[in-house]
C-alpha cells in the first residue's frame, strides 16, 4: 500500500486539527493562569515569557500533538478489532503514563542540546520526580483528548451509517418505483389500445385522433425518464391526453369538470397518479342505471397537504376499499406508490358520498 493510501486510510486531518485546537486552548488557559500568578502571587518568578512560550510550551505542544496523532491513528485501527473495553482502557491508562516519560525525555534532550542543562549534572531521579509531579495532569489531559478521539470516530461512524442507510433506502425506493412503473404503464397502454380497437370499427377518424393523443401521452411519459414525480402542471397535461381518448370513446355519455387551484401547478405529485383513478371511475361508474357519467376533478390546498379529489356520480361502491385495491392494478399501484414516497404521511381513500363515489388523495405539500 502506498504512503498516500496509508495516509488517507489512517490519518484524519480534521481530527488532528481538533486535537491541536484543544491543546492550544489548554495552553492559552495555562498562560492566562501563569500571567495572573506572576502579577498577583509569585512576583519573584524570573523566567522570561520567551523561555516559557518557546522553550517550554511550544516544545510541549509539539510533543503532545504528535503523540496524540499517533494515538489517534492507533485508535482507528483498534476500533476495527474486537478488543474488550477493559483491555482498551488498560492500554490507554498505560499510554497516559507513558506520555509523561516521552515529554520528560524530549525536554531533557532539548535542554542538553541547547546547553541549558549540563549532561554531567543530569539526574534520572530528578527527571522522574518532575514527571511524577504532573502525572495526574498528564492523565487527565490524555483522557480528555482520548474522549475527543472516540467521540469524533463515533459521530463519524454514525454519519456514515446514516449516509449508507439513506443511499440504501434511495436505491430500494428507485428499484420499487421501477417495478411499479413497469407494472402500471403496460396496464394503461393495453387498456388504451383496447379502446382504439373498438373505435376503429365505429369511427376511423376518432380512432386516428385517439392514436394521436396516445402518441403525445407516450412521448410525455418516455421523455420523463425515471422522474417518478412531476409537476402538477405536467401531470394535468398528460391527463388531458388521456381524457381526450376517453371522451372520444364515450362521446356524449361522459362529462369531465376540473376545478384546479392554479397556484399549485408547480408543486410535484407522483407521475400518472390521476389517470388510474379516472380509469377506475369510468370502469365502475357506468351501469345499466348510470349511462351518463360526470367526473369532477378538484385539486386544492388544505393546511400542509395537497388534496386531489376525483368524484363521479356513477353507481355506489358495494365493496370495501381493501377489496377494490386487491382487484385492480391501477388503484393498488397508487396506494403502493404513495406509501413508497410519503409513508404514513399520505392518505388514500375511496368512499361513497352523496350520489356517487369519491377517490381522495392527500400528500404533503411540497415543490420538490
Amino acid at each position: 500500500m502506498s504512503l498516500s493510501a496509508l495516509k488517507n486510510k489512517y490519518i484524519d486531518v480534521k481530527l488532528i486539527l481538533l486535537l491541536a485546537a484543544f491543546y492550544t486552548l489548554f495552553n492559552l488557559v495555562y498562560i492566562g493562569k501563569l500571567a495572573y500568578m506572576r502579577v498577583f502571587v509569585y512576583k519573584e518568578i524570573m523566567e522570561s515569557w520567551h523561555d516559557i512560550i518557546f522553550h517550554n510550551l511550544l516544545i510541549d505542544w509539539i510533543i503532545v500533538v504528535t503523540y496524540m496523532t499517533l494515538i489517534a491513528i492507533s485508535t482507528k485501527r483498534l476500533l476495527n478489532k474486537n478488543y474488550s473495553w477493559t483491555r482498551i482502557f488498560l492500554l490507554h491508562t498505560l499510554l497516559s503514563i507513558l506520555i509523561g516519560f516521552v515529554i520528560r525525555f524530549f525536554f531533557d534532550l532539548h535542554g542538553i542540546l541547547l546547553g541549558r542543562m549540563n549532561f554531567a549534572d543530569y539526574s534520572v531521579k530528578a527527571s522522574i520526580d518532575r514527571m511524577i509531579f504532573v502525572i495526574d495532569l498528564n492523565f487527565l489531559i490524555y483522557f480528555a483528548m482520548i474522549f475527543i478521539i472516540y467521540t469524533y470516530y463515533y459521530l463519524k461512524q454514525v454519519k456514515e451509517a446514516e449516509k449508507q442507510k439513506t443511499q440504501l433506502e434511495s436505491q430500494l425506493t428507485n428499484t420499487r418505483m421501477k417495478m411499479l412503473s413497469s407494472q402500471l404503464q403496460p396496464h394503461f397502454l393495453f387498456n388504451t389500445l383496447n379502446s382504439i380497437s373498438v373505435l376503429v370499427e365505429l369511427d376511423a377518424k376518432k380512432a386516428q385522433d385517439t392514436i394521436a393523443d396516445l402518441s403525445d401521452l407516450l412521448r410525455e411519459i418516455l421523455y420523463s425518464g425515471e422522474n417518478y414525480k412531476v409537476s402538477l402542471r405536467k401531470e394535468l397535461r398528460m391527463l388531458d391526453y388521456y381524457l381526450n381518448i376517453l371522451t372520444l370513446r364515450f362521446s356524449d355519455h361522459l362529462k369531465v369538470e376540473k376545478n384546479i387551484d392554479e397556484s399549485l401547478l408547480d408543486h410535484v405529485v407522483p407521475s400518472l397518479i390521476l389517470q388510474p383513478i379516472i380509469e377506475n371511475s369510468v370502469k365502475h361508474g357506468y351501469s345499466y342505471h348510470n349511462i351518463h357519467l360526470k367526473i369532477e376533478i378538484n385539486i386544492f390546498k388544505e393546511k400542509n397537504y395537497l388534496v386531489l379529489s376525483v368524484y363521479n356520480n356513477g353507481k355506489s361502491l358495494t365493496e370495501k376499499q381493501e377489496a377494490l385495491l386487491n382487484k385492480g392494478v391501477g388503484i393498488s399501484n397508487i396506494r403502493d406508490r404513495l406509501f413508497t414516497f410519503y409513508g404514513e404521511k399520505a392518505q388514500f381513500k375511496i368512499r361513497n358520498i352523496e350520489a356517487g363515489v369519491e377517490t381522495l388523495i392527500k400528500i404533503p405539500f411540497s415543490k420538490t
